[in-house]
């Protein structure tokens, strides 16, 4: 899966999961399950319930996603 073939969207972490996973509430109404970015991880950024974030969605699988930034 090349970075292309993904789209992002914006939501707001609903609820926390095991396993560093999140449950997000897209704009659109969806709930997808994501994890938390490589780079998120590497720097420490705490993602809490109620936060703003982006979401990056393959179109295989549209119910899990990759988080791959918190708004302020």
């Amino acid at each position: 899966m090349s970075k292309e073939d993904s789209f992002e969207m914006e939501g707001t972490v609903v609820d926390t999961l095991p396993n560093t996973m999140f449950r997000v509430e897209l704009e659109n109404g969806h709930v997808v399950t994501a994890h938390i970015s490589g780079k998120m991880r590497k720097n420490y950024i705490r993602i809490l319930t109620g936060d703003k974030v982006r979401v990056e969605i393959t179109p295989y699988d549209l119910s899990k996603g990759r988080i791959t930034y918190r708004a302020r």
